[in-house]
């Protein structure tokens, strides 16, 4: 894999291969024109799960293009708005369709089946019964696999893929653990970028550099925070190593999809399809939606770009009239409480909505509830909301607590806003955001059970009471606002950076190209092991031909160990010259023993 990855890199002026049109020699590209970049562009945005949030963000990038003339393939609303304003057209893929698009956006709209849809398999009540188990990596990447089945295989995505005359610039495609749709770049012979909602960790880093260490960085899946003890370095370990097995049976899975769907694809678009296992690693960047305030400060190659962010609009939208006079007259403050929209509120059972009324009753702060249905008899200092807007009611002077769920988009809006949280995590990575605000301070998190409401209060007056959680929020907010350009600007430049240049090949990590055996010197290792091996037989045999010629008829046995003496290896670098210095223990010694017997 490795070699193909080389020799991908560094064909055609070190360019994908595949990427036919952006050959040198007939290539649009190849002197950058600033006048063609902005008449040609076309981008693809690629967001095909069933997840709200990853729509969010895919709305906000094929947005952000379209407004600014920068052409796409893409599947995310966030990000689809900011491209959007700076593409002349946007493809968006999505089970989501915005019921307002622009003009330049062109949806493909794919619907799932309720079967498999996570609002179906995955609810409040299962969770509590404790029937759904979130641990069973297996489950999960079926799951996903499935998906990415129904997605592939349905009309409209086969209509776009074997539409002849549809051609992209760039295609930025979602990784959610499988590779499968990296496909869409050589099918339209594109560059790829990936889109990633999480914070960096080896799964993902991988793909455009090498995996990080897991004695230091955390699995993606992973409640441990560093600095390991050695029982979660341990654990880090078995983790890394049972998900690369687990990945290991589904790229197979996923070569087989790819032979099946992309292949005759771009049998009748004319394009060669290489390997699935050499498409994942031609990406030109990772764009992921993380910051150093939200995690860890991970070691990140140059194309890698936290973007954490870019879907918050800096011109927060006005409350309603109503809303903003519940929360003006709030004296003692307002709490929003929201968990998310995959799992609805509603789906709660009935006797804990009651418990969850009468709770926030006790409260002197004014609670707002964003709930999909009416509730009887609410208490004076409760209001429910079927729909709130989240970021209008974080930025208000007066919201002093959330209680969330803890998706990256809400925990990244509750640092971008400066507002402490209660963490209720139910899915996925909503466990690590949470922990990782609880180790930052500014978090306090609660267990999904049926004991949630008794103990939610007292958390509330916990972080309520406690002026460190909302000081520490703060101080990270400071830290995430304090960046030299804006995110969504971020996004957008480094987008157009990779067609500009074709793929930005001057930015790929060289590791891409080094084989396992290189990065670690194994082959340096083996050639100084046979040295050492080489010269342990030569000295032997002089020693037993010594004894020999000395008339000694056995050897003594204090000359044996010699055969198996200690080396020592020292190994001087300094600059291109490399000095090593051999010296074996007792070698000398023992010939002098053999001398005074004679």
């Amino acid at each position: 894999m490795m070699s193909q990855v080389a020799q991908t890199l560094t064909e055609y002026g070190e360019f994908a291969q595949y990427l036919h049109r952006f050959k040198p020699k007939d290539s649009p590209y190849c002197a950058y024109n600033p006048a063609k970049i902005q008449d040609v562009l076309h981008v693809l945005e690629e967001f095909p799960m069933f997840f709200r949030d990853h729509v969010a963000l895919e709305t906000e990038i094929g947005v952000i293009f379209v407004t600014q003339n920068f052409p796409k393939i893409i599947d995310t609303r966030k990000i689809r708005g900011k491209f959007m304003r700076f593409c002349n057209t946007v493809t968006y893929i999505t089970p989501y369709p915005r019921k307002d698009p622009p003009p330049n956006l062109n949806q493909v709209v794919i619907e799932y089946p309720p079967e498999i849809q996570f609002s179906n398999l995955f609810s409040i009540e299962k969770i509590l019964n404790n029937e759904i188990s979130f641990k069973d990596f297996g489950l999960m990447f079926r799951w996903f696999f499935g998906y990415a089945e129904h997605f592939l295989n349905h009309e409209n995505v086969q209509r776009l893929m074997n539409d002849k005359n549809q051609s992209f610039d760039l295609a930025i495609i979602e990784w959610l653990f499988l590779e499968l749709n990296a496909g869409f770049a050589p099918l339209f012979q594109c560059p790829m970028i990936w889109a990633s909602s999480m914070e960096p960790h080896w799964m993902v880093l991988r793909l455009v550099d090498e995996a990080a260490n897991p004695a230091y960085v955390a699995d993606s899946m992973s409640n441990n925070a560093p600095p390991f003890t050695f029982l979660q370095r341990a654990q880090e370990l078995g983790m890394n190593i049972l998900m690369k097995i687990m990945m290991k049976f589904m790229h197979v899975k996923c070569s087989w999809l790819y032979d099946e769907i992309f292949v005759p694809a771009g049998v009748r678009r004319g394009t060669a399809m290489p390997p699935l296992e050499e498409v994942i690693y031609n990406a030109s960047f990772v764009l992921s939606n993380s910051h150093v305030s939200l995690g860890e400060p991970v070691r990140l190659p140059q194309n890698f770009i936290p973007i954490a962010g870019y879907h918050i609009d800096p011109k927060t939208k006005p409350l309603s009239e109503e809303l903003k006079n519940i929360m003006d007259k709030a004296k003692e403050g307002v709490i929003y409480f929201s968990m998310g929209s995959n799992l609805k509120s509603k789906d709660i059972p009935d006797k804990m909505k009651k418990e969850f009324v009468e709770m926030f009753g006790q409260l002197n702060q004014t609670v707002i509830w964003k709930f999909e249905e009416a509730l009887p008899d609410l208490p004076k200092n409760v209001f429910i909301l079927e729909w709130a807007p989240q970021q209008s009611i974080l930025a208000h002077p007066n919201c002093v607590l959330f209680i969330t769920h803890g998706g990256l988009l809400s925990t990244t809006e509750t640092v971008h806003y400066g507002v402490p949280i209660i963490g209720i995590p139910v899915f996925a990575d909503q466990f690590v955001n949470v922990n990782r605000a609880v180790n930052k301070g500014f978090a306090k998190k609660v267990d999904l059970s049926y004991n949630t409401p008794k103990e939610l209060k007292e958390a509330i007056l916990e972080v309520l009471n406690d002026s460190s959680y909302r000081e520490r929020v703060k101080h990270l907010s400071l830290i995430y606002h304090d960046r030299p350009v804006p995110p969504a600007r971020q996004l957008v430049h480094w987008a157009e950076h990779a067609i500009k240049t074709r793929g930005a090949p001057h930015l790929r990590s060289r590791a891409l190209m080094l084989p396992c055996y290189q990065k670690m010197y194994l082959d340096l290792a083996t050639l100084v092991l046979a040295l050492l091996l080489i010269r342990h037989i030569f000295r032997n045999k002089q020693i037993i031909t010594y004894t020999r010629v000395s008339g000694v008829s056995k050897l003594p046995t204090d000359v044996l160990p010699a055969t198996f003496a200690w080396c020592s290896v020292m190994i001087t670098v300094t600059g291109r010259r490399i000095e090593i210095a051999y010296r074996t223990r007792n070698s000398v010694e023992n010939r002098d023993k053999i001398r005074n017997r004679k």
